[in-house]
């Protein structure tokens, strides 16, 4: 008589599915939201050395900043959830900094989350 198998706790969340589904949600939101802002402040920035425009508006990079500062949070909130490890957390995190990244990044870990928990 064998041993009942017990699941592996790096695939158990460690919250109720309903609680990841919209952990998830939160994160895919904020992922593409810090894209869209970074890209904008990639603008700003090629309107300000490149172009040489006198007076671009300045205001881009304080909406990116909050928006990447909740990004974090949410970020954070899920990796905790999913039980990501310390490295995976801190290369998804950072993923928001370089255009286009973090939302490769997030499509990637979405496609991995919903067949790793069945979402």
């Amino acid at each position: 008589m064998s041993a009942p198998e017990t699941p592996d706790a790096h695939t158990q969340p460690t919250v109720p599915v309903d609680k990841l589904r919209k952990a998830l949600l939160g994160y895919r939101v904020l992922a593409w939201t810090t894209g869209v802002w970074l890209i904008a402040l990639c603008y700003e920035m090629v309107l300000k050395y490149v172009v040489k425009v006198e007076d671009p508006p300045t205001w881009i990079g304080v909406v990116h900043g909050w928006v990447y500062f909740i990004y974090l949070m949410f970020t954070a909130n899920l990796a905790v959830k999913v039980r990501w490890p310390i490295a995976k957390t801190v290369g998804v995190l950072l993923a928001g900094t370089i255009p286009l990244l973090g939302i490769i990044v997030e499509q990637v870990q979405t496609r991995e989350l919903k067949t790793r928990f069945n979402l």
